[in-house]
């Protein structure tokens, strides 16, 4: 049986957990929070940094206890903890810093599909100086999108017309991000405004070659009707056909193209990259262009893939580790995932350290899984975090039920939360449609 370090506390990494675990892995986790969730599928835990110094210490890694890896956030795939435990002599399902940087540095990312001339492309501008990016902005005359060039956990993009109206308030922003080093790094991006719909392809590569799997898309803002300050997600939904309503097979092909040949540059420039990509993209006019490019799984879209995944998720884990990728499939059904947060998530002050209420007996008999996200367990009892408490996944053969069982599960958790009740719903779904087809002209 396999021994798997795994690390993370949210609703993805408890989502990896139990895919790991209908695999036959035995799980030995590293979590910032106790997820409970994870704390039940796992032989062994710790609470704690995911730093390299942390982790490089723990008996599992300094006795090679473990067969290999798996690393559910960003930062530490960033900061090189694959290197760290690659050169320890465990395999990661990850890739080292050298290809993570892809999700790094917004700025590394479209320099590479520049210098390779990668479809999917757009316009976009860096600067470094306050003063500069006011001089181009002032006389720039379109609609645009302001991005720190760091990593802000999906929360620093400021779109012209949804974030912000005028063009000084873009300035501002724009200025704040370089002031304050948003992100990490005193850089801002300013791109061209894409019209269209989100979604998001992920996939699993050995480096070489891809596996794509059921196309996903989110809903980022906070509050219901989509409106409100960006969030991490809230909610987000796949297709039994594993398309999206407004998407066709062609621009899915495209799609995985585009990712293809991102791993291809990557791989010529000696970043080889194994592990998971997540595109995000959007579907305009002329076709998939791309708004960023993630070094894992999404959350909360790794909750709609993995529990439809049928492929054992340790085989596919194995192939990555030694170049020899086997198709991933799925089953013929939709997921929504719809997410709990503590009232106020998505401002300054959410509602922290408050006791959630779970009854996870009756989110199970309405048919519903139950993920936890970022939580504490102390005492018996689940408290919130700043960030998002749990999520509630429905799985049917068409869209409309999956929706309903997601939607009767979260009767069943209450406390100071929210969740948006619109997540999938027909009417989004058709607005969406709509859209598309006004776009097309069709």
């Amino acid at each position: 049986m396999n021994k798997v370090l795994l690390l993370g506390s949210g609703g993805r990494e408890h989502a990896i957990a139990d895919a790991l675990k209908r695999g036959g892995a035995k799980i030995y986790a590293v979590m910032p929070h106790k997820n409970p969730g994870i704390a039940k599928l796992s032989q062994d835990y710790v609470v704690g940094p995911l730093s390299l110094g942390f982790v490089r210490e723990l008996d599992w890694v300094k006795f090679k206890r473990v067969d290999f890896a798996v690393i559910g956030p960003e930062d530490p795939l960033i900061e090189g903890m694959a290197d760290m435990l690659e050169d320890k002599g465990i395999p990661v399902v990850g890739p080292r810093k050298n290809a993570a940087i892809i999700e790094g540095s917004k700025e590394f990312m479209r320099d590479l599909m520049k210098k390779h001339s990668i479809e999917g492309f757009v316009d976009y501008f860096v600067f470094d100086s306050p003063s500069k990016v006011e001089e181009f902005l002032k006389d720039y005359d379109k609609p645009f999108v302001v991005k720190p060039v760091g990593v802000t956990g999906g929360k620093g993009v400021r779109v012209m017309g949804d974030h912000f109206k005028t063009k000084e308030e873009g300035i501002k922003y724009a200025k704040e991000v370089i002031e304050k080093k948003i992100g990490g790094v005193g850089r801002v991006i300013i791109e061209e405004k894409m019209i269209g719909e989100e979604y998001t392809l992920q996939v699993f590569t050995d480096g070489r070659e891809l596996s794509g799997m059921p196309l996903v898309q989110d809903f980022k803002r906070a509050y219901e009707g989509d409106k409100g300050p960006n969030t991490g997600g809230m909610g987000s939904y796949s297709m039994e056909n594993h398309l999206l309503p407004f998407i066709t097979k062609e621009e899915y092909t495209k799609s995985m193209k585009i990712l293809e040949d991102i791993i291809a540059a990557l791989r010529r420039e000696g970043r080889t990259y194994k592990g998971v990509m997540y595109g995000q993209f959007m579907l305009t006019a002329e076709g998939p262009k791309i708004i960023e490019i993630n070094c894992r799984f999404g959350d909360p879209e790794a909750m709609n893939v993995l529990p439809i995944l049928k492929t054992n998720f340790v085989d596919i884990a194995w192939s990555i580790i030694e170049g020899k990728l086997i198709k991933a499939e799925f089953m013929e059904k939709a997921t929504v995932v719809k997410y709990v947060v503590p009232e106020g998530y998505g401002t300054p002050n959410p509602a922290k350290n408050e006791v959630i209420k779970v009854n996870e007996e009756r989110i199970k008999r309405e048919g519903a899984l139950l993920y936890y996200a970022s939580v504490d367990e102390r005492g018996g009892k689940i408290y919130t975090t700043t960030s998002r408490s749990l999520a509630v996944v429905g799985i049917a053969d068409n869209l409309e039920e999956a929706e309903k069982i997601a939607e009767n599960a979260l009767h069943h958790v209450s406390g100071r939360v929210y969740m948006r009740h619109d997540i999938a719903k027909k009417e989004m779904i058709e607005a969406k449609i709509r859209k598309m087809k006004e776009l097309r002209g069709s």
